[in-house]
């Protein structure tokens, strides 16, 4: 396992991060088996460990934190904040200090630890000012409930307005980011990456199979159930009959080829990518199985040359989205059309 610093923090952390956004109901309710992934992952080196209080309603930071017993000293351990929890209601949610200070007791709580390393947003939130939240997360750290903080799935014109915000206020800064990138998601390669560069952030990035298309699972040519697992859920992500999801499986056959030259699996070759960029600090897996973290540990050590990746920028351009990943969060300015239309009186002619 290699390992690089996180950022400008000084914390030393694992190329590979274990996810475990799949670790309760929504994904391996057994929380026996649970925990051996994870000590299985620290055994091979990892020790990086991502998880969410969101995630399964809290359930995986529950089986984190009793996996982590006897071991807690040897992990970096991240959380993040940011969606409804709790059931209905105002103020369950967001990045405001009331919401914020209520929420990291409920992590601790459930982490059963008296400390978070990396406590991160995980979404941006329009209602709060940014310098709110960077408040109150700047008062854990000094309380040492966090030791820093980041966010995820942030535009870069935000990430810069947090930076600014923290230097002309005298405030502690995001030190952090967590965003999607794999080989049909590259985005964020246009300006993401290079803001977090510029900053000196850490990145760990998300999403590297491409909601299972980098599996090897769907292929052309072969047909795709649409009655199970995540194509249940999100059958638009995978119906082959849409040209977006044409677009994938084309570049699948052409990245199989690739990571057969290569003496590679296509996930070995997709979670060596993200590691390839000069931003990145560490690319989280989330497997649900010991079988699937397995998989993932035989590709470690994988480092692409220029060559390969000279060919996978023929496949996918920099800077290219083959798909839409991350339409869990849609800016408002697009998905409010009351931010973008003038009021009908206020509307003149030329």
């Amino acid at each position: 396992m290699r390992y690089r610093t996180l950022g400008r923090t000084g914390i030393e952390v694992s190329t590979y991060c274990l996810g475990t956004m799949m670790f309760g109901f929504i994904g391996n309710p057994d929380h026996e088996e649970c925990g051996r992934i994870l000590h299985t992952a620290l055994d091979a080196g990892i020790n990086f460990v991502d998880t969410a209080d969101m995630y399964s309603a809290g359930e995986s930071e529950e089986i984190v934190g009793k996996a982590l017993k006897g071991r807690r000293d040897e992990v970096v351990l991240a959380t993040k904040v940011h969606f409804q929890m709790g059931g209905e209601g105002p103020n369950r949610s967001g990045n405001s200090r009331r919401w914020i200070t209520k929420a990291v007791e409920d992590s601790l709580r459930r982490l059963d630890t008296e400390w978070i390393d990396l406590y991160q947003v995980h979404r941006p939130d329009h209602t709060t000012d940014v310098e709110e939240t960077l408040g109150v997360l700047g008062d854990l750290v000094s309380a040492g409930k966090i030791r820093a903080f980041g966010h995820s799935t942030f535009p870069a014109e935000q990430i810069v307005e947090a930076q600014w915000v923290s230097e002309r206020r005298g405030l502690q800064r995001f030190r952090t980011e967590q965003p999607p990138y794999s080989l049909m998601a590259r985005g964020i390669e246009s300006a993401v990456l290079p803001v977090c560069r510029q900053y000196g952030m850490g990145v760990l990035t998300w999403s590297p199979l491409a909601s299972g298309f980098l599996t090897g699972k769907y292929r052309q040519g072969q047909s795709i159930d649409l009655t199970q697992g995540r194509a249940k859920l999100h059958p638009g992500r995978f119906d082959p009959e849409l040209a977006v999801n044409q677009g994938k499986l084309a570049a699948v056959e052409e990245l199989v080829l690739l990571a057969g030259e290569l003496g590679c699996t296509l996930p070995e070759l997709a979670l060596a990518f993200p590691l390839a960029h000069p931003a990145v600090t560490s690319v989280i897996i989330g497997p649900r199985t010991p079988e699937q973290l397995a998989a993932a540990l035989k590709g470690a050590e994988l480092v692409l040359d220029d060559a390969a990746l000279d060919r996978i920028d023929a496949i996918v351009p920099p800077g290219t989205n083959l798909y839409h990943p991350d339409g869990v969060w849609k800016h408002p300015a697009l998905g409010d059309p009351a931010r973008r239309r003038r009021a009908a009186g206020d509307r003149s002619a030329a």
